[in-house]
């Protein structure tokens, strides 16, 4: 069975509830169409764009044969390491495929200077670059590209030689690419970056890297008639209305690994439904959770669980029980039907689920920043090598590193959820993710981890646009050895720290609680941020 689905409780009260409607109106065959209209007049025009997803699977078929060509190629060549240059979409999905085949694949997703310096002393003589960037205009993709041919040259390599290009059709990246002698692999300009897992940007650096990526494509299409067809046991009908229409409206998603196979498909579901939903004041809050996670036992209301595992049974099974979803399948299957359901999910939520009005907004804040250059604010005062930070609401009743966090945890509302957002170095100091369930089981409430920059191009729409309801507790990591951007006014240190303050402003403007904590030193400062946690 290449997808199965199980939902109980609220979760299938709401699947009785929705999916006869969604079916009578042929929401299912109407998205396999390409009918933009299903969102509405406001949302026609971009959607009508943004549905080229839908036949990936055929339009994707040519590449695999170039794919592993060049991937032949490159072996005869000698290199044998692939690293990604991607945001988001772009390098979401290729680490969760690469993850689950047990594929190595480099993910640079990152303009911290210590990994991306640890990025490209990686096997350098043996590696060729993957660059993806729908536009080709995204900094950090821009920014990491740039560095890399600077390195190659410094050792002796053509850069045309060993870096790949993943863009759309006619961008400034292709013209570029093109007009400097890079390989170039286009990708359907009709498919918003989120919903890219089977297309070139999923599909180039991982073939590369040595996924059979047909079979990924043959799972996917295993699926595909389910889905179009308008059913009440259609997959994405009923995962859509189990996710977005339980009344009342269980809002925060908490996606569990709980047995499965595939590796991180947590977070690449979460960039899906996050950027997709959270705007014009509603949306569904992913939380990635490990199986003995805090928020699991206790029993919140506005939590729906959603469990991915490994079974066999009837494809799909609406019953009473235990309150859940339980998702099963192959890879390939499973990236299809969520690109479905979050689909179905933007109807019954009434929002566009193809545009992410507000991920500009930080993006200009930090820009505003790279070009003015102003002096760092001031911490409000240091503790243990911390520099603190905040929003007045949370910094005006602080005395020490320990009573910030407890007043910015008392700023959630009853329906709220904390954010953690680590602009650090995630290579270097991965057990920065513990602090997630520490701060759940503190909070009593949902809390979401997020490396930056890169969840700026997934929960950060979210964020902005979704309910007010979160709290932002930002880390931020002192440069003490930068590094610089090739042909570029500003270092990566200046550029990862505009985009963590740009951030920070924009969630402030927005009336969020946010308090920012600036390791000098994180070697050390990180006992003394888990002691004030407790």
């Amino acid at each position: 069975m290449s997808f199965r689905i199980a939902v109980s409780g609220a979760a299938a009260d709401a699947v009785r509830a929705a999916v006869p409607a969604l079916v009578a109106d042929l929401v299912a065959s109407g998205i396999t169409a390409q009918d933009g209209a299903l969102w509405g007049p406001a949302a026609e025009e971009e959607s009508t764009k943004r549905l080229g997803w839908t036949e990936a699977v055929a339009i994707s078929r040519p590449l695999v044969a170039e794919i592993e060509a060049l991937r032949t190629e490159l072996h005869a060549a000698g290199v044998t390491h692939i690293a990604l240059a991607g945001m988001g979409g772009s390098s979401l999905a290729p680490e969760v495929i690469t993850r689950t085949a047990r594929v190595a694949l480099t993910v640079l997703d990152s303009t911290e200077p210590g990994q991306v310096r640890a990025a490209l002393a990686d096997r350098l003589a043996e590696t060729a670059l993957v660059v993806s960037s729908k536009s080709g205009s995204t900094v950090e993709t821009d920014s990491q590209r740039r560095v890399y041919e600077q390195a190659f040259r410094d050792a002796g390599i053509d850069p045309v030689s060993r870096i790949v290009i993943v863009t759309d059709p006619g961008s400034p990246l292709d013209e570029s690419a093109r007009a400097a002698g890079y390989r170039v692999f286009n990708a359907d300009p009709n498919v918003g970056g989120r919903y890219s897992a089977l297309t070139a940007f999923g599909l180039v650096p991982s073939g590369l890297a040595g996924v059979d990526i047909s079979e990924i494509l043959d799972e996917a299409e295993t699926i595909e008639l389910s889905l179009a067809i308008d059913t009440e046991d259609n997959p994405g009908l009923v995962l859509g209305a189990a996710i977005a229409a339980t009344s009342p409206r269980r809002d925060k998603l908490a996606i569990v690994a709980d047995g499965t196979h595939i590796v991180g498909f947590a977070d690449w579901a979460e960039q899906l439904i996050a950027e997709s939903t959270g705007k014009e004041g509603t949306g569904i809050l992913p939380v990635v959770l490990d199986a003995d996670a805090p928020e699991l036992a206790a029993g919140l209301a506005d939590v729906q669980v959603v469990r991915l595992v490994d079974e066999a049974g009837d494809q799909i099974l609406v019953a009473d029980g235990t309150d859940e979803i339980r998702v099963s399948g192959t890879l390939g299957a499973q990236l299809l039907v969520w690109e479905y359901a979050t689909a179905v999910a933007g109807r019954l939520l009434g929002i566009n689920p193809f545009d992410q009005p507000d991920v500009e907004s930080a993006k200009i804040a930090a820009r505003g920043l790279l070009d003015a250059r102003p002096e760092p604010t001031p911490a409000a005062f240091v503790e243990a090598g911390i520099e603190v930070r905040g929003t007045p609401e949370v910094i005006g009743a602080s005395s020490d590193l320990a009573s910030a966090i407890e007043v910015l945890l008392e700023e959630l509302p009853a329906d709220g959820y904390l954010s953690v957002q680590a602009y650090v170095d995630r290579v270097a100091h991965p057990e920065l993710e513990q602090l997630r369930s520490r701060l759940a089981a503190k909070a009593g409430r949902p809390v979401t981890f997020g490396w930056g920059p890169r969840f700026l191009h997934s929960t950060g729409q979210f964020h902005k646009g979704g309910p007010a309801v979160g709290v932002f507790l930002q880390i931020t990591q002192a440069v003490t050895e930068d590094l610089e951007i090739p042909d570029r006014p500003f270092t990566f240190g200046q550029l990862i720290a505009a985009q963590a303050s740009g951030d920070s402003s924009v969630l402030a403007d927005h009336g969020r609680p946010v308090l920012t904590l600036t390791l000098t030193d994180p070697a050390t400062d990180l006992a003394a941020l888990f002691d004030a946690i407790g």
